[in-house]
């Protein structure tokens, strides 16, 4: 089981907003409309990042990476020589001497169910230090939100993706994170072993039974321990993770709710479908329609952006 990729099932960048911004002034900005969360990557020079939501204002360094995650505003502004008035945000590479700090931005625009175990497991600000590793990367996206090239909203979109990965990766290994309860849980003897088995076989008819023999304990035990580390009894968050993964699964071109519901565990898709939309709010024959919706909706503002660009 790779916990991280199960956390990114779905999480995946189309259409992404980039901005390629020189700051020297403190600038307070808000998520556009539709955006789950906004990475931000330091180029050059260093910059601050507040969230009202998120206590004190953290620093950023070339290299360094933030994950925005809530609808409260927040600011950014360069720390450090060659700041003050002048260039703002917007304004591109090279806006003045002593400029104070470049910065990439990408923003993910998920599907209303897609990506929400990702969103509701993070803070609503995330700082990572800055490191080697993910430096030359960041340097690509800035060169390909200056260029004009054949693909280059695709190359982007790839880019952020691996971007999004590395910076949860290298997050969730700092002492200050704070991961899902099922994310810590997966370290214990008797509960971890039963939800790995869970995320690796989701269509098979699991009882509670037969994880606590995977856990190697009694019944009674393995649930109480289950309850109390992940904060959900085994069945509620296996049927979770199935619609989890049924999101994705009808998101699929030729995706259908029978398809779908054998994948996930159900003999049938009237069970499925009740699951569903207990668990997501609407029907899996509606989800797809609304799916198809946004994804026509995206497409066309991508067009028009281009006729405007």
């Amino acid at each position: 089981m790779d916990a991280l990729g199960d956390l990114l099932r779905g999480v995946r960048a189309d259409g992404a907003l980039f901005n390629r911004t020189v700051l020297t002034r403190p600038w307070e900005t808000r998520r556009a409309e539709g955006v789950a969360l906004e990475l931000i990557t330091v180029v050059r020079g260093v910059a601050r990042i507040a969230v009202a939501a998120a206590g004190e204002a953290r620093t950023l360094r070339a290299g360094g990476a933030a994950i925005v995650c809530t609808n409260a505003p927040f600011t950014l502004a360069a720390a450090g020589p060659g700041t003050g008035s002048g260039a703002g945000p917007g304004a591109g590479p090279g806006a003045g001497p002593g400029a104070g700090c470049e910065l990439v931005t990408g923003a993910y625009q998920l599907d209303s169910s897609v990506g929400r175990r990702l969103v509701s497991a993070l803070p609503p600000l995330l700082v990572v230090p800055a490191g080697e590793e993910c430096m030359p990367i960041v340097e690509l996206i800035a060169a390909e939100i200056a260029a004009d090239r054949p693909g280059r909203q695709y190359v982007m979109d790839r880019m952020l993706d691996w971007m999004l990965a590395c910076t949860l990766r290298e997050w969730f290994d700092l002492p200050e994170a704070c991961p899902p309860a099922w994310y810590r849980a997966l370290g214990d003897d008797v509960v971890g072993p039963a939800l790995r088995a869970m995320h690796d076989e989701p269509a098979r008819p699991w009882t509670v039974a037969a994880l606590a023999a995977r856990a190697q304990v009694s019944r009674a035990a393995f649930a109480r321990n289950f309850t109390d580390l992940v904060g959900r009894p085994p069945m509620a968050y296996l049927t979770e993770w199935r619609m989890t993964l049924a999101a994705e699964l009808l998101a699929e071109p030729g995706a259908t709710v029978a398809s779908v519901a054998g994948q996930v565990g159900y003999a049938d898709g009237f069970g499925f479908s009740d699951a569903f939309k207990r668990i997501r709010g609407i029907a899996p024959s509606g989800y797809r329609a609304s799916l198809a919706l946004q994804h026509g909706k995206r497409g066309q503002d991508q067009k028009l952006g281009a006729l405007s660009a």
